[in-house]
């Protein structure tokens, strides 16, 4: 199923509406495509030319895209990426500010935060980053569960060079993400970290090269949204609500919620989630088998 997120530029401008393949996207201008199946959404920046720049209708058109992610069951796990191989996204479109007067805080009206509306997504989210990801763009991905990188991909923070200061996450996630050090460094600089060093550094999960960078981050998708989907929300519940706390604080919260978890599970549906584990570990590993017999001379 595939969708557009677009902004009503003859309308009256105040919130994105979803359209349907088939119908008149000429209304507006396409700000999100989504296109979903086997349970995974992939959503997609469409604004290529400008470096997928957060303009204030590509910011309300991802939040509501997020949205509607999250309240559609048939969605397990999303994917967010930019259109193009130049830029995953490019920031805050600062461009919409030339000869504004009034401050730059009230740049995201409610219910257009992006960060906000990915905050509000209990499903998994991988960020699968094709190219540069500066300031705004950079917090979009450290917004996310999982990050895997193209070769392609540089990473910068330009909020200090710019004289905006962050509103969110930067400067709490990049240190907790590589440490204070390297984040001081990357975001009093504004200097570019290419993907190699994200590596290195523990930013990103994994670098691959640009052509397999979403048939990669599809694959590990599915992965995640063939486990029961109850379950891996609880789970990125408590990682996420346990690494908000110290650590004694976490552990005692682990307990609580577990226990109030584990009282709901049967010995039955152990057993019969055991036999979906063990076939799968079977078929793996004949799939891997057997593409070794395809590499074989």
């Amino acid at each position: 199923m595939r969708r557009r997120f677009c902004v009503d530029r003859a309308g009256d401008g105040k919130q994105p509406a979803p359209f349907r393949d088939g119908q008149d996207a000429l209304k507006g201008s396409v700000m999100v495509s989504v296109e979903t199946a086997d349970g995974v959404s992939v959503l997609t920046l469409n604004r290529p030319e400008a470096m997928n720049a957060l303009s204030l209708d590509l910011r309300a058109a991802l939040a509501e895209a997020l949205r509607a992610a999250e309240a559609d069951a048939d969605v397990r796990v999303v994917v967010l990426t930019g259109a193009g191989r130049r830029a995953f996204c490019a920031g805050l479109d600062l461009k919409e500010f030339r000869g504004e007067v009034r401050p730059i805080g009230g740049a995201v009206p409610t219910g257009a935060d992006p960060v906000q509306a990915l905050a509000a997504v209990t499903k998994p989210v991988i960020a699968a980053v094709n190219g540069v990801a500066i300031t705004g763009g950079f917090e979009l991905v450290l917004a996310c569960d999982v990050i895997i990188a193209s070769e392609n991909a540089r990473f910068a923070d330009t909020h200090a060079r710019v004289g905006v200061a962050p509103g969110w996450g930067l400067s709490q996630r990049l240190s907790r993400a590589v440490g204070v050090y390297r984040a001081k460094e990357l975001s009093l600089s504004g200097n570019f970290l290419d993907a190699s060093t994200a590596m290195a550094w523990g930013l990103v999960n994994r670098v691959v090269e640009a052509d397999a960078l979403l048939p990669t981050a599809l694959a590990l998708a599915r992965d995640m949204a063939s486990a029961p989907t109850d379950m891996i929300g609880f789970y990125k519940a408590l990682i996420d609500d346990g690494f908000d706390l110290p650590f004694g604080e976490a552990m005692a919260l682990e307990q609580t919620r577990s226990g109030a978890w584990n009282r709901s599970v049967t010995s039955a549906s152990v057993a019969a989630n055991r036999a979906g584990v063990m076939a799968r570990g079977r078929a793996q590993k004949a799939a891997e088998a057997a593409g070794g017999q395809d590499g074989a001379p």
